[in-house]
């Protein structure tokens, strides 16, 4: 693989050394000349390659039964498209995270992928070292995506928030966010990665990582998508 620099949707380097153990990684593409050379490079990387999948049907039922950190995601999948694959399992599986690795740098398919859960975006013209990188970062949380592609995400997080929310005649009372969450919030909102935020707030990265994890639970939402239309529909980015 050969490429460009990958860029943080944050433009940040980080998520390394979130965890003591290996990184779970499964990787689905039906392809399987180029789906068993990822898996090969992400083992010799370090990585715990749990299993490999060639169709949708087949990445669903795998991913359920090992559970892997991140799911290393092509879109064009024969039997259920990698969107709604990614949609399946980040909707019953809150805590997996997706990168999409994909031949396409179209900006429908980033959007359609963002939108149903992908944490990252990167095509498959990415070095060994890119992958890998943006799997660490993807196993923790952040946002990684090809050059070019960042600003477009950021965007849509606006246009989406813009757009008026459905009116629920019996919407619960907001739940109640610390100091501590709300100042973390608007951080994210801003496009801050979770490394820049420790920094910025003098706490550790899993501090943040724990943050975030219960606001989403407070405001029962699923991924940073969600998180970050709630805090620019807020406003908090501008504060």
């Amino acid at each position: 693989m050969n490429a460009d620099n990958v860029t943080k949707a944050t433009g940040a380097t980080g998520g390394q050394g979130a965890t003591q153990r290996a990184i779970r990684v499964m990787v689905v593409d039906d392809h399987p000349m180029w789906r068993d050379a990822v898996a090969r490079d992400l083992a010799e990387s370090g990585f715990d390659v749990v299993a490999t999948a060639g169709d949708g049907p087949q990445a669903v039922r795998r991913a359920r039964a090992v559970t892997p950190d991140v799911l290393v995601l092509d879109l064009n999948l024969p039997g259920m498209p990698g969107v709604q694959v990614c949609k399946e399992l980040v909707g019953s599986h809150p805590g997996l995270r997706v990168l999409v690795l994909s031949a396409s740098g179209e900006h429908a398919d980033v959007l359609e992928a963002v939108k149903s859960g992908a944490t990252g975006y990167l095509l498959k013209s990415a070095s060994t070292q890119e992958l890998t990188e943006a799997v660490r970062s993807t196993a923790v949380g952040d946002p990684v995506f090809t050059p070019g592609l960042a600003g477009l995400v950021l965007g849509e997080y606006r246009r989406l928030a813009s757009e008026p929310a459905p009116v629920a005649s019996d919407e619960p009372k907001a739940p109640q966010l610390t100091d501590r969450e709300t100042e973390v919030l608007r951080l994210v909102a801003k496009g801050l990665s979770y490394k820049q935020i420790a920094e910025r707030l003098v706490i550790s990265h899993r501090t943040v990582q724990n943050h975030v994890q219960n606001t989403l639970g407070k405001l029962q939402l699923h991924n940073r998508v969600e998180l970050v239309r709630y805090a620019i529909e807020r406003g908090l980015d501008d504060v």
